[in-house]
């Protein structure tokens, strides 16, 4: 019972860890960091929702929550169901046992048919570009949209492509595309599509609850101003700033299903004011100390599956 207790107890402090964290101001300061904290306590939320319910459930095998798995599978498949739950075994357990299952499917079902749907959305939209979009020799690498329209994102995976449209093209300047398409590239090369499915999986699977609204769109969030970041290194961040706000006025298209747009951040001028007049980063000794943080926390979970009381 101690493993549940402590599952239960790591379960709260991580959703309260990620109610403070959507409101706080200093992840800003370090996106990518604070992007590896949300990571962290999204994988430890559900390992230790999950655990806590078997751990309760699975108490009167002893051994843990793997170990009480691995009897209660061997017992339902020697002697059949109504032998697989030992006795004593009180409605309770049942149902938390049930609810732990459940969960779990959940969990994985809904991460599964989210990543699906994101690589049926970017196939289709692959095709729709052969057959309207064309490459120009001003642009090189670049996929351009036959459309009035502002729009500029990437389509990330095996085959990544960043599209504009010729709206775009003639919205901005050489340097505020130059630093739009570095926005782009950054998105690419960091992979951030990946970062968000799991909390847009986890926001299809818990659509009602406020703190994972609050998660998905603060990482969406930190994941704009990461891209930022990586084009700052290769443009000025006031042409950056420029051109969101160029795109802001213009009435920006929204990226397409499966994609990331440089101007389809609900937190533009939150962006635009982080360019021109950004704060001082984070110590290098409290980044470290973040990540280490995370990563305890990320194996903390998975320890206690272990744990035999």
């Amino acid at each position: 019972m101690i493993a549940a207790a402590v599952l239960a107890a790591l379960a709260t402090a991580c959703a309260l860890g990620a109610w403070r964290l959507a409101f706080a101001r200093w992840p800003w300061r370090a996106p990518r960091s604070a992007i590896l904290l949300w990571q962290s306590l999204g994988v430890t939320w559900g390992l230790a929702s999950v655990g806590a319910l078997l751990a309760y459930a699975l108490a009167p095998y002893g051994g843990g929550v793997v170990y009480g798995l691995h009897t209660f599978l061997d017992s339902v498949i020697s002697l059949g169901l109504g032998h697989g739950l030992l006795g004593p075994y009180d409605l309770p357990r049942v149902a938390a046992l049930t609810a732990g299952l459940t969960l779990l499917a959940v969990l994985v079902v809904v991460l599964l048919a989210a990543g699906t749907q994101t690589l049926r959305a970017r196939r289709r939209h692959r095709a729709l570009l052969c057959l309207i979009a064309h490459d120009d020799p001003g642009v090189p690498g670049v996929r351009i949209l036959d459309h009035p329209g502002a729009a500029a994102y990437c389509l990330p995976g095996l085959r990544s492509e960043v599209v504009v449209s010729a709206g775009t093209l003639s919205l901005l300047s050489h340097d505020e595309l130059t630093a739009v398409l570095a926005h782009e590239a950054a998105h690419v090369r960091e992979r951030h599509d990946l970062v968000l499915l799991p909390f847009t999986a986890l926001s299809w699977a818990l659509p009602w609850l406020g703190v994972v609204r609050n998660a998905h769109s603060s990482v969406a969030l930190l994941v704009e101003m990461a891209a930022d970041d990586r084009a700052r290194r290769y443009c000025s961040p006031r042409r950056l700033a420029t051109a969101l706000l160029r795109f802001g006025t213009a009435g920006a298209v929204p990226a397409p299903d499966g994609a990331l747009g440089a101007g389809s951040s609900d937190h533009v001028m939150a962006r635009v004011n982080r360019l021109v007049k950004p704060g001082a980063a984070l110590p290098r000794r409290f980044r470290y100390s973040l990540v280490t943080f995370s990563v305890l926390l990320t194996i903390s979970a998975p320890l206690l599956w272990l744990y035999p009381g």
